[in-house]
Order: C-alpha cells, then structure tokens, then sequence
C-alpha cells in the first residue's frame, strides 16, 4: 500500500556496522522510491557538544548522569523528529544509535506508536572486524585531539555500553543479525511489517558496488613454474604493478585488502601510492592455498618426487588436500570470511579492490559466478587483466578487463 510507513530502530555495540547497514537501508529504499531518513543521535551529539567532551570515553559512563540525561535529550529529539518526518511525506524513518538498554527501548515504542516500529540489533564479535572498524572510526575528526589515546578510549566507551546492554527479546518485533556475515540470527514480528520481505532480503544480500578483483603481478616463482612460497616480483612484475596503479589513478580506491604474502602488497602498494587516500589491509583469509610438502616446488618436480600426490591430485583438483595443507575446498571457509570481512570494511565505499593469488581469485569469483566444483581450479585468472565485478540486487556483471 501506498500508504503504509514504518519506523526502523537500530541497536548494538558500538562499531558493529549499525550506520553503515542505516545508510543501505536508506538507499535501497530511496532507490526504490520510497522516501527514508536516518536519525543519528551520534550527529547530533557532534552538533550540540563540544568534540573533546563527546569522544572521552567518560561522557559514556553510566555513572555520568549528566551526560546520560544529555544522550537521552539526544534521543527523544530524534524520535520527535522521526515522528514529525512520517507525519509528512517521509515513510520509512531510521533510527540509529546504540539503544543498549531495554529502558531506552520501551519509551521508543511507546512513543513512535502511530506506525509498526521493527528493531534490528547488529551482532559482530569478529576481534580483526572490530579492530579495524575502530581503527576507521578513530581517525574521524571528532577523535583528532586524543591522538595515541584513541583506540584505548574507544575500547573503554564499548566497556561502558557492555554494562547495560541487554539484547533484544521483549520488544514486539525485531531482527537480530551476524553484521558480518549478513545473517539472520532470530527474528520475531507481532504485528504487520511494512516492506518486511524487502527489508529482510536486502539485510541478507552481499552487495558489492565495483569490485576489481586483481591477481598480483609477475614474480619470480612464476618464472620458474613454482607454486606456494612468499618470492619477489621480477621486473616485470614490478612494472605491471606501476602500470596497474595508473591504470586506476582516476579511481577513488579507499582500501585495498590483499593476503599476508609480499607479492600482493608489493603489487598493492603501487596502485596505492598513485592514490590520494588509500589504506593497505592484509587479511590472512586470502594467503594462497597451503600446498604443504609440495611448497616451493615446481609441478615437474612433484611429478618425478611425488608421483601419487601429481596423479591424486591430477583427478580432482578441487578437492584433493596437499600433504600437511589444502585443497580448494578446505580453502572455501576461510576465503568466504575474508569477502566477508572486505565487504563490511568497505560497505560505504564505491570502489572495493582485493590483490589475491591465481587460486584464491578462483574462489572469490566462484562466490559470485555459478561454477560446478571440479570447474573451479580452471577459472582463467590472468596477470595482464583483472575482473570487474558488480554485484546488487538489481544488477550482476562480470567482465575482464586489460590495464596494459
């Protein structure tokens, strides 16, 4: 119906990517002409208080009644002004903020009664996640004066918000998710929820706006057909590298996520020195697969030395395990985690970049292309081209691209 308005209460620890998912929510919608707004008490704290009292950590404290009678001003101003905007043409107003008390819950139900109201707790205890989450939020101009202290004051805010939060359970509906994973932990809806169906497949969809998925460049291993190891890139690698990084000068790369191996980060660190503000994460989800005993060995040489590991293996590629290491399918795990975690870093970002290796490229790209399983290892992942990849709910491509 036409007429149907809904209230979105957003929960959760801090840097569990409550803003980030309010954001999507509010575009998918938009995008679907439905008109949305986000409520953040967090900017209105920014806007009202000073910077250097509203990232100490001790304007959070329970104990600060001050400050709590100040936060809950904050939030009462946004649910008026969320209740004003439904009143007009808006339809869809997001709340976004902590709500870490059941308390602070039952006073926004009972005032935002005229529409259905759903909550939706983020969950994500990922420790690399919330590391690098805090790491992102810390360098926000608010966090600016604290310089070292940052981090530590951060931590000690979520400390304060864990010694009253209380999870969603009484509340007539809601949504409990894994932020991460974009998964749907428990769910339960009392009344008619507007756009529910919607709202509920785009949470659980992996969106992704550019994805340009790189294999490093020329190294010395591939010269000389070995497989595994952590070598150099040869000169041609080196300059492939350069003619990588001016290929997407005109790009805005924020973060270019690549394994633990120097090959990658080499290959990453020229296309991000030809970047205005670009950051380097090394994930160890995507290191290349463990080959084990074969590590650093030429396929001849595993041939003649290891003549029932080449024939094994030679018969199925996909599932066959090195000695002491992986097969592409032990790998699957692990390489799905770290899309994860590269999606949920760069969620606000138009531009995603992964510099990976021949097999673990494989496996990104078997995430989004339907591939039989014994098809996998033989996906053609060159070094003279990337794939370019979109993937939404209203539109999937894949192509490969040159940049030479």
């Amino acid at each position: 119906m036409s007429d149907e308005k809904l209230y979105i209460v957003l929960m959760g620890l801090p840097a569990r990517g409550k803003s980030t998912l309010a954001v999507r929510l509010r575009d998918a919608f938009q995008k679907s002409g439905i008109a949305s707004r986000i409520f953040n008490n967090g900017n209105l704290r920014r806007l009202y208080r000073p910077l250097d009292e509203t990232a100490n950590s001790d304007f959070y404290s329970p104990e600060n009644n001050a400050a709590v009678a100040l936060r809950e001003g904050f939030a009462r101003l946004n649910m008026e002004r969320a209740k004003t905007y439904l009143r007009s043409n808006g339809r869809v107003a997001i709340l976004d903020a902590t709500n870490a008390r059941r308390a602070r819950r039952a006073a926004i139900e009972k005032h935002l009664n005229d529409h259905p109201l759903l909550f939706i707790e983020c969950i994500n205890d990922d420790e690399d996640i919330l590391h690098l989450s805090i790491q992102e939020k810390i360098n926000l101009p608010e966090f600016a004066h604290l310089k070292d202290r940052a981090a530590k004051e951060f931590l000690k805010r979520i400390d304060y918000y864990k010694m009253i939060y209380e999870p969603l359970k009484p509340e007539r509906n809601y949504l409990r998710i894994d932020s991460l994973q974009n998964m749907i932990i428990e769910e339960k809806h009392s009344d008619v929820i507007p756009f529910y169906e919607r709202l509920r497949d785009y949470i659980v969809t992996d969106e992704v706006k550019n994805l340009f998925l790189i294999r490093h460049t020329e190294t010395e291993y591939n010269v000389a057909n070995r497989i595994g190891g952590n070598s150099k890139l040869t000169p041609k690698g080196r300059a492939q590298a350069v003619a990588l990084g001016l290929f997407f000068k005109k790009k805005k790369i924020s973060y270019i996520f690549t394994s633990e191996k120097s090959r990658t980060m080499d290959t990453a660190r020229a296309i991000c020195d030809m970047q205005d503000d670009c950051r380097i994460i090394s994930l160890k989800e995507f290191n290349e697969i463990n080959a084990g005993i074969c590590e650093k060995m030429t396929y001849e040489d595993i041939e003649r030395k290891l003549p029932h590991v080449f024939k094994k293996r030679g018969a199925d590629k996909y599932h066959y395990v090195y000695p002491e290491g992986e097969s592409y399918e032990t790998m699957k795990p692990r390489i799905t985690q770290g899309i994860k975690k590269a999606f949920f870093l760069n969620r606000r970002a138009k531009n995603i970049m992964i510099v990976g290796h021949q097999a673990v490229n494989r496996m990104i790209l078997s995430h989004f292309l339907y591939r039989r399983e014994d098809d996998v290892p033989y996906i053609y992942v060159p070094q003279d081209r990337f794939y370019h990849i979109v993937s939404t709910q209203d539109k999937k491509l894949f192509e490969l691209k040159r940049y030479e």
